[in-house]
C-alpha cells in the first residue's frame, strides 16, 4: 500500500500536535511490511520533517521568518505537492488539514483527521471571517473517511456537520513516552520548594484563569505550593493584572520553559500535573504525566475522561470550589497520590503509535 501524507499542515506548522501526529504516524506505518508512507511538503516550516528518513519525505525547508511571505509559501506548496502526489500514484491520500482542494489522483482514496471542534464551540476565540468552519465543511464532504481522535470528537462532528456516522472512526493518538529523557542531573530551580504543574498554551478555552483563580483562592494552597506553567511562553499583562485581582503574584505562579527533556524533569518533580481544560479533542499532556509517575488532577469533561480513565482525579471546570477541593484532596493525601501514580503509569499502555498507526492502516485497507 501507498500513502500519501499532503503539504498542508507542514507549510505552516513549525512545532504543534499535528504535524508532530502526522511525522509519528507516518513513521510507524512505514516499519510495517509491505507499507510505503511519505509525506509530500515541497517548501516547509516544519521542525520534525528533517528528523525523518529521507525516503519518507519531499520538500526543503525554508524560513518561516521572511515577512509577508506565508500566503506565497502555502500556495507555491501546494501547487508544486499536486504533481509530486499524483507521480507517486498512492492508493491512500491522507489530507493533513481541512481543505476545499483536493490533494489526491482519481484512483485513491481520500481520508483526513478532525482532531477537534474548537473552532466550532469557542468561536468568539477566532476573527469573524475565519474560514476553519467552511472548509471543514467542504473537506468532510469531500474525502472518503474521517478519523476522529477521540469519541468525544466524533459525536462534536456528527452533530455540527452533515456527515454520516459511517464514513466517522475513532483512532486515538499514541504519544511519546518522557521517561526515557529525564536528565540525570537535574535542571530544577528551587526543586524543594513543591509545586503544581499546568503545561501548555493558556488560551481561553485550557481554563487557565480559572486555575489561577481556585489556586488563589486556597489560603494553603499559596502557602505550600507554587503554581509552574510550562511552555505557553512569558505572562501577558493581561495575565499579570488577573494575578494581581486574584491577590497573587510571579513568587507564586511562574512560567518556564524547555524542551522535552526539561518537560519531563518538571513532570517528575511535581507534586501533581492539572490539566484543567474546557475542551480537548484528545490531550496528550495527561499521559505523558502519567508516563513519569505524575499524579494527574483533571476536568471531566470533553475527551479528557476518555483518555485518563480511572487514572485521574476529576473536578467540574466550571466551578472554582471544585477545582480548589480536588486539588487539595489530592495534594493532603500521600496515599491518594501514590493510587494516581500507579495507575497511571499502566493506563499510558494503552495508548501507542504502534496501535495507531496499526488502527489506522485498518481503515486505509477498507477502504
Amino acid at each position: 500500500m501507498r500513502i500519501a501524507f499532503d503539504q498542508q499542515v507542514f507549510a505552516w506548522q513549525e512545532y504543534g500536535g499535528i504535524s508532530r501526529y502526522i511525522c509519528s504516524l507516518a513513521t510507524h506505518l512505514s516499519e510495517i511490511p509491505n507499507v510505503c508512507a511519505k509525506i509530500f511538503a515541497p517548501l516547509h516550516v516544519n521542525a520534525y520533517l528533517p528528523s525523518l528518513p529521507p525516503d519518507m519525505r519531499t520538500g526543503i525547508k525554508v524560513k518561516k521568518t521572511v515577512p509577508k511571505t506565508g500566503r506565497i509559501r502555502i500556495n507555491a506548496s501546494r501547487l508544486m505537492a499536486l504533481p509530486l502526489i499524483q507521480s507517486f500514484r498512492p492508493d491512500i491520500v491522507h489530507e493533513t488539514y481541512y481543505s476545499t482542494w483536493a490533494y489526491a489522483p482519481n484512483a485513491a482514496c481520500r481520508v483526513l483527521t478532525a482532531h477537534d471542534m474548537i473552532h466550532e464551540h469557542f468561536s468568539e476565540m477566532f476573527p469573524k471571517n475565519d474560514p476553519t468552519t467552511y472548509r471543514k465543511k467542504k473537506a468532510f464532504a469531500r474525502v472518503d473517511h474521517i478519523i476522529c481522535v477521540s469519541e468525544s470528537t466524533r459525536r462534536d462532528l456528527l452533530e455540527l456537520f452533515d456527515v454520516p456516522s459511517d464514513k466517522v472512526s475513532v483512532v486515538y493518538h499514541g504519544f511519546d513516552a518522557l521517561a526515557v529523557r529525564i536528565k540525570k542531573t537535574d535542571n530544577i530551580k528551587n526543586k524543594n520548594k513543591p509545586y503544581l504543574l499546568y503545561v501548555g498554551q493558556r488560551f481561553e478555552y485550557k481554563n487557565f484563569a480559572g486555575l489561577v483563580r481556585a489556586y488563589a483562592s486556597s489560603a494553603w494552597m499559596r502557602n505550600n505550593f507554587r503554581l509552574l506553567c510550562f511552555g505557553g511562553g512569558s505572562f501577558t499583562a493581561t495575565e499579570k493584572k488577573m494575578f494581581n485581582i486574584n491577590g497573587v503574584n510571579e513568587t507564586h505562579i511562574q512560567q518556564v520553559g524547555g524542551d522535552d527533556s526539561a518537560l519531563a524533569d518538571y513532570y517528575c518533580h511535581a507534586a501533581a500535573f492539572v490539566y484543567p481544560s474546557l475542551y480537548e479533542g484528545f490531550g496528550i499532556p495527561p499521559l505523558e504525566a502519567m508516563s513519569v509517575g505524575c499524579p494527574v488532577i483533571c476536568s471531566n469533561i470533553s475527551s479528557i475522561p476518555e483518555v485518563v480513565g480511572n487514572s485521574g482525579e476529576y473536578f467540574d471546570p466550571s466551578s472554582i470550589d471544585s477545582i480548589r477541593y480536588t486539588i487539595e484532596k489530592v495534594l493532603q493525601s500521600s496515599e491518594r497520590r501514590a493510587d494516581l501514580t500507579t495507575k497511571g503509569l499502566e493506563r499510558c499502555k494503552l495508548f501507542t503509535w504502534e496501535k495507531c498507526a496499526a488502527e489506522t492502516l485498518a481503515i486505509y485497507r477498507s477502504l
